[in-house]
C-alpha cells in the first residue's frame, strides 16, 4: 500500500483521512461491494478513485465485525488498504473507531457502492474544504447537481466526534446527516457543480443500477471516467439511461 498511497500523500494543510464504508449486507443488492467490474471489485474501484484523487494522507475501509464481512476484510488485504471493523448497524461508531486508529484533521467519507467515482471531483471538494477556514462540513449533495454515486463529503474530525455524542437513530447509519440537518450547530458548506446532472443515477443499490454500471464499464473498461466524459456518452445512450430511471432513492430515515 505504501507505494500507491505514498505517491499521492498530502503533507500541507489539514490531514485528510479517507474512510470507505463497506459491508456485504444490503437489503436490495447483497454482496454488491465485491461484485466484479471489468476485472476489479466495486470496492476496488472506490479505493482506486480515492487514492487517485491525490488529497488523502491515509485511507481505510470501515466494515463490520459480522462474519459475512470477513470477505470485505480479505479484499482489503488484497487491495493493500487497512481495514477497521466495528458495529454492524452503528456506522457512525465505525467511522469514529476508524478515525481513532487512523488519526487525521478531517474525514472524507466514501461509500463502497459508488464504483463510478470521479477522482477530480474528490480533489475539488477537498480543495474547497482547505480553502475555507473553520468549516465543519462540506458536501456536493446539499444542493444536488451531481448524479447519485458521484457525491463527495468531508467533515472535520472534531465535528465527527461531536456527532458521535449527539446523533441517534438513522443519523448513526448515515454518519454525517446530523451535521447537515442541523446547520445551526455546524458550519456547513454546499459545493455545487454545473451543469446540473442530478437526473443521472450512477450509484449501485439495485439490479437495475447494476445493469447501468455494467454497461458503463463494458464500454470504458477498467478506468475512472471523468464525469463530463461519462455524461456526454450517456447523453447518446437513452436505452442505458433508462435501465435504472425508475429506481426510487431511499429516504434519509430509511436505513
Amino acid at each position: 500500500m505504501s507505494g500507491e498511497i505514498g505517491s499521492v500523500r498530502r503533507t500541507d494543510g489539514p490531514r485528510i483521512v479517507g474512510i470507505v464504508q463497506a459491508r456485504m449486507g444490503s437489503s436490495r443488492l447483497p454482496g454488491k461491494v465485491l461484485r466484479p467490474l471489468a476485472g476489479r471489485s466495486v470496492l476496488g474501484r472506490v479505493v482506486r478513485a480515492a487514492r487517485d484523487s491525490g488529497v488523502l494522507a491515509d485511507l481505510v475501509v470501515a466494515t463490520s465485525t459480522d462474519a459475512v464481512d470477513d470477505a470485505v476484510a480479505a479484499e482489503c488485504d488484497r487491495l493493500g488498504v487497512p481495514c477497521h471493523r466495528g458495529p454492524v448497524d452503528d456506522v457512525l461508531g465505525r467511522f469514529v473507531g476508524a478515525l481513532a486508529a487512523h488519526p487525521g484533521d478531517a474525514v472524507m467519507r466514501f461509500t463502497a457502492d459508488c464504483p463510478l467515482l470521479d477522482p477530480e471531483i474528490i480533489a475539488l471538494v477537498a480543495a474547497v474544504y482547505r480553502a475555507v477556514p473553520g468549516l465543519d462540513y462540506a458536501s456536493s449533495s446539499i444542493a444536488r447537481t451531481l448524479p447519485r454515486g458521484l457525491d463527495v463529503e468531508i467533515i472535520r474530525a472534531d465535528a465527527l466526534r461531536t456527532l458521535d455524542r449527539l446523533a441517534t437513530d438513522h443519523h448513526r447509519v448515515h454518519v454525517t446527516s446530523y451535521a447537515y440537518t442541523h446547520p445551526e450547530l455546524f458550519r456547513v458548506l454546499g459545493v455545487t457543480l454545473t451543469p446540473d446532472r442530478s437526473a443521472l443515477r450512477l450509484t449501485l443499490d439495485t439490479e437495475q443500477d447494476w445493469a447501468l454500471v455494467r454497461a458503463v464499464t463494458d464500454h470504458f473498461g477498467d478506468v475512472s471516467v471523468p464525469l463530463a466524459k461519462l455524461a456526454d456518452w450517456l447523453d447518446g445512450q437513452p436505452a442505458v439511461r433508462a435501465l435504472n430511471a425508475d429506481v426510487r432513492q431511499k429516504r434519509l430515515e430509511e436505513s
